[in-house]
């Protein structure tokens, strides 16, 4: 009898183990292809995941959320983007020079990109209104802020004269930003060092090479440059650039000031484009948006290190001042 009631019992947890899991298999996925680590983009997924519960989508229990670290290698995008592919998921959510490796993957799965420099001039979508096929998602301006971020460090730092400008040569946008750079610095009458990388060894190089050349540093926006925002504001402080972050994570590790989109607030907008393509939406008619929202942070612990007073005025129009 105690045998009877064994397998009885044995029988109906295996069913019920079957079932659970036949349900987690129907849950529509989100593949989440992260460029950097888990603990580089940890306020952005945070927000992420926090206006997708917002909005009655709860990880494991109705949705299910795949998480993939490139870990700022660049190779691991496609290799990620066809692990996704692969796996059928439902939405990619992804951002910067990852959404074209997506896009080459698949033309079906719609692709949110939380963050994308220039998704049109990279040919991401046909348009801003209609992006027109499988991708959409969040411009951050990141050409047109050039200028208005140039006049800030001008601000700064008075005697600016010459002008560093260091960008990841292999990724197109962060190119495009570098050349916007160029243009609005011309304007300001400030002559341009172009620092030029692709990989982590050849950050100390430029470093090395700019030493003593420049008055300020302009860092582009790219997966790169973010991964190593410690390593490249470390070396920034030795070789005395005040330096101008291309995200604001990089004036908590130690930059001196960052001016532009407030990617948290990107991500959750993110959030909201899956929203409406798991409820049937289709992401060539969900218009690419713009920022919203633009931080301006300075850190005045690296301002006293590099001896830098900060304009009075400037403080004031400050969104945060890291001590």
């Amino acid at each position: 009898m105690r045998r009877r009631e064994f397998i009885t019992l044995f029988g109906c947890a295996a069913v019920a183990l079957a079932a659970n899991a036949q349900q987690a298999s129907k849950l529509p996925t989100i593949g989440f292809l992260g460029m950097a680590t888990t603990s580089t983009w940890q306020h952005w997924t945070s927000a992420f995941v926090g206006r997708l519960r917002e909005l009655g989508w709860i990880d494991g229990s109705n949705v299910a959320i795949q998480y993939r670290w490139a870990e700022g290698r660049s190779e691991r995008f496609a290799q990620i983007a066809a692990e996704f592919v692969h796996s059928n998921v439902s939405v990619i959510v992804t951002a910067g020079a990852a959404v074209l490796a997506a896009k080459q993957a698949t033309s079906k799965i719609p692709i949110v990109f939380a963050v994308a420099s220039d998704p049109l001039g990279s040919g991401l979508v046909a348009s801003l209104a209609r992006p027109g096929g499988n991708v959409t998602g969040l411009s951050v301006q990141a050409p047109d802020l050039a200028g208005k971020r140039l006049e800030i460090l001008r601000e700064i730092v008075p005697g600016l004269h010459t002008l560093a400008v260091m960008a990841n040569a292999d990724y197109p946008a962060a190119v495009l930003e570098m050349e916007e750079v160029q243009s609005a610095a011309r304007q300001l009458g400030l002559e341009v060092l172009r620092a030029e990388i692709r990989r982590t060894e050849d950050i100390a190089p430029a470093f090395e090479n700019l030493q003593g050349r420049a008055q300020g540093l302009y860092v582009c926006i790219d997966f790169l440059t973010d991964t190593n925002r410690l390593r490249i504001n470390t070396l920034a402080l030795g070789a005395r650039l005040p330096a101008m972050s291309g995200f604001r994570e990089g004036v908590e590790a130690g930059g001196l000031i960052f001016y532009g989109a407030n990617v948290p607030d990107l991500f959750r907008r993110a959030a909201e484009y899956v929203d409406k393509i798991l409820r049937g939406g289709d992401p060539a008619d969900l218009p690419v948006e713009q920022p919203t929202k633009f931080d301006l942070v300075v850190n005045l612990t690296t301002a006293k290190a590099l001896g830098i007073d900060i304009p009075t005025a400037l403080l004031a129009r400050a969104d945060e001042v890291i001590e």
